[in-house]
């Protein structure tokens, strides 16, 4: 029985890339976006078109109803959850200084990249245990998609860089919660990666790229992280959980 991979914001971006990829390591895909289908189809059209079982569900990852549909229609489909990767997140609408933002706009970002993030992981994470019971096979995985604002100072965004930070938390509690089980968790932190919500500071990071920002000196790409997804959900990481990999250029290494 094919194993069943589950990404969230995979219409575009990143998780376009990896829904791509793990559809190419074998895996049926599950999508939950907020873009109507129509909308993203050539996109859509790519993963489909790999003779692999498709869903795509448009919903709102920060909808407690939303996450239990997309769920439930998975297990009705499916029967069987083996990897979760936690990839949708948004920035602020309007980039503020953290003595402006508005509740609003922090209500915002973190409902859809914390709180979301933590409750589908819930929703999922229940799933998994019980499939555990039901196929021999299964080895499920979460692997959570932060950011190198993680760690990272934003002053104009710091809603976005607080829910980053909440998502490696996440990935801690879930790595200890879930390791009796035998599920892994796993953590990845993209830099500077070329996606449409970098496409806006453009010229900002092509001269902080070309000025050494990041030791390798190019943009990154979803498929990058596509590949790291992939690498994690390999099963070559058995004897890990709660890992973090850097996929960022280097833009981690502190140097003088």
């Amino acid at each position: 029985m094919r194993k069943t991979a589950v990404i969230s914001g995979a219409a575009r971006g990143i998780g376009n890339a990896t829904a791509f990829q793990l559809a190419s390591d074998g895996y049926n895909i599950a999508i939950l976006d907020v873009f109507e289908y129509e909308d993203v189809l050539e996109n859509l059209k790519r993963i489909e078109d790999l003779d692999i079982d498709f869903l795509y569900f448009k919903g709102d990852l920060a909808s407690d109803s939303s996450r239990k549909e997309f769920v439930k229609k998975i297990m009705d489909k499916f029967g069987r959850i083996d990897l979760l990767v936690n990839n949708a997140g948004v920035g602020p609408k309007v980039r503020m200084d953290i003595l402006d933002t508005t509740v609003e706009s922090f209500d915002f970002v973190m409902d859809i990249n914390l709180k979301g993030t933590f409750f589908l992981s819930q929703e999922v994470a229940n799933q998994m245990i019980k499939v555990m019971e039901k196929f021999e096979d299964a080895r499920p995985k979460i692997i959570n998609i932060s950011s190198m604002s993680a760690y990272t100072s934003s002053t104009s965004r710091g809603e976005y860089c607080i829910s980053k930070a909440g998502v490696s938390m996440v990935t801690k509690l879930f790595a200890d919660r879930l390791a009796e089980y035998g599920i892994n968790v796993y953590e990845i932190r993209p830099g500077i990666i070329y996606t449409p919500m970098t496409e806006v500071v453009r010229a900002k990071y092509d001269k902080l790229i070309d000025e050494g920002i990041t030791p390798i000196k190019r943009w990154g790409y979803p498929e990058d992280i596509a590949n790291a997804v992939s690498a994690f959900a390999s099963g070559k990481f058995a004897f890990s959980t709660g890992e973090v990999i850097n996929v960022d250029g280097g833009f981690h290494i502190q140097r003088l």
